[in-house]
């Protein structure tokens, strides 16, 4: 193994080692809350409730039935249950 694959995989088990030290922190509280989702190819937004989400994906419950977002497609994330002036302490 080269000196530059040695440094490669190293990167690669450093940048695995920090993601599963600190992980998700602001999705997971977003788990059973409406939201509206922005895309980052514009459109209109989406609104729904925050079903479930893995590493790639978000599952939103909408008024016309589930649908699956890819996270890279992403804009912006917005609670809209809280009270106006309301600190999510996110």
């Amino acid at each position: 193994m080269t000196t530059k694959e040695a440094n490669q995989k190293a990167m690669v088990q450093e940048t695995k080692s920090v993601a599963e030290r600190h992980g998700p922190q602001f999705i997971p509280k977003l788990k059973g809350k409406k939201v509206i989702i922005r895309l980052s190819s514009g459109g209109q937004p989406i609104t729904g409730t925050m079903e479930g989400y893995n590493p790639q994906e978000i599952l939103l419950q909408t008024a016309k039935g589930q649908l699956l977002v890819f996270k890279h497609a992403i804009a912006t994330i917005e609670i809209v249950d809280e009270p106006k002036g309301y600190r999510a302490d996110i």
